[in-house]
């Protein structure tokens, strides 16, 4: 794939992207006058750590697809994936039923539900990046974005309370694995990965196992920081403020999470199929620099305005999550250039390195947010976060950008 054929397949997933964006802020208004903050505090613990799990329930052998070589060791991988998610279903549930049993929490006997849902849709997704099907991402993106925030809006006219939160986004996720699955079934049919003969998935296990090993506490630990936070905020200054942090943080990270995805979706296979590392390395510092220009704008829009704009897109009493927003402007900015470049390791076997950084980088955020609590509550956290991981950023996108081209793929030492 050349570099135009890498930006129009990006083209394609950002404009995806941006419609299943358009919709949650549009409706996002709606939402903030159907649910109250408290509302959103709980909903956002419980489906937090839903993603939390999510992450990893395919062991993150998923991420191997768009490394096959042809479709039948995609289908030996994907066997992998679907007993890995199985297996980490029957977790979830033990897990959603302890908490609800300890908590007195109903809506956590709903926790593997919402957990294989989001588990689905990172599967087929990475099997649809492996095919280069585009044009399927980007629609299921909008079924899973934004049918996420219709039925919010739906569920909230209906009166259901937090459960609206909560199935809104679990049944746009069930749509956009089945529009993934149908879209881009294998000739053989999805009955064909429970067929792979035991010896012949146990090969692709151990031919892959450094995803499971070094991506999947990798991918764990960040996800565990939004569970971390939303507890220590929770149990520092209550669950209004989780419910402000919650929604600031949705709103604030989703550019990053979709146009990240459409980045990396297309980047992934050009960095895997380069013809040379000078070719690879050329399109991720392109990434690099387009992806700070469009960070620089954004940011600076909430840092000028931040607070205006929340209440009065949101009402007043979301107010205080426009300071917040300010506050956390420059983390924002560093994460949205950051955020699509984690398949640059997959790519080039930094994934122990990309690890023993990540830990470093949870650390900072989880101290900034605590000193920054204690110095000056909600917003004093998001000033906390933002100098703390001014540095972590800083050193992984200087690393990235002078990774060498020997074939050894060692990171550098900026």
């Amino acid at each position: 794939m050349s570099r135009q054929a890498l930006w129009r397949a990006s083209l394609t997933l950002v404009a995806g992207s941006v419609l299943a964006q358009a919709l949650p802020l549009l409706l996002g208004p709606w939402i903030t006058r159907l649910y109250s903050p408290e509302a959103f505090g709980r909903f956002s613990l419980l489906w937090t750590v839903a993603l939390n799990l999510a992450v990893v329930g395919c062991a993150r052998y998923e991420f191997a697809l768009p490394l096959a070589r042809d479709e039948g060791a995609a289908l030996r991988l994907a066997s992998v994936c679907a007993r890995m998610l199985l297996l980490s279903t029957g977790l979830a549930a033990v897990v959603g039923a302890a908490w609800a049993l300890w908590a007195h929490e109903p809506l956590a006997w709903a926790l593997p539900l919402a957990f294989a849902a989001s588990s689905l849709v990172q599967a087929f997704t990475m099997w649809a990046t492996r095919a280069q099907a585009f044009g399927v991402l980007s629609a299921a993106r909008v079924i899973q974005h934004g049918g996420a925030a219709v039925g919010q809006v739906v569920l909230g006219l209906m009166a259901w309370g937090v459960l609206g939160l909560w199935w809104g986004p679990v049944a746009a996720a069930l749509l956009a694995a089945a529009a993934l699955a149908w879209a881009t079934r294998p000739a053989a049919g999805w009955a064909a990965v429970l067929c792979v003969p035991g010896a012949a998935w146990r090969s692709a296990m151990r031919e892959h196992r450094d995803f499971p090993l070094l991506n999947t506490p990798h991918a764990f630990a960040s996800a565990a920081q939004d569970t971390l936070a939303l507890l220590l905020i929770a149990a520092w200054v209550g669950d209004a403020s989780a419910g402000l942090w919650a929604l600031a943080l949705r709103y604030l990270k989703a550019p990053a999470t979709l146009v990240g995805g459409a980045v990396s979706s297309a980047l992934y296979p050009q960095l895997v199929g380069a013809a040379t590392p000078e070719e690879g390395r050329q399109h991720l510092r392109h990434t690099v620099r387009v992806l700070l220009v469009l960070a620089v704008g954004w940011t600076g829009v909430l840092m000028v305005a931040g607070p205006l704009l929340f209440a009065w897109v949101f009402g007043e009493p979301w107010r205080e999550a426009g300071e917040l927003a300010r506050a956390l402007g420059p983390y924002l900015a560093l994460h949205f250039v950051a955020s699509p470049l984690g398949v640059v390791t997959m790519a080039w076997n930094g994934q122990a390195w990309a690890l023993k950084l990540a830990l470093v980088g949870q650390a900072l955020f989880v101290g900034g947010l605590a000193a920054g609590l204690a110095w000056g509550g909600l917003v004093g956290a998001g000033w906390g976060v933002s100098v703390a991981m001014l540095g972590y950023f800083g050193y992984y996108l200087l690393a990235l950008w002078r990774w060498p081209l020997a074939p050894s793929h060692s990171p550098p030492a900026p």
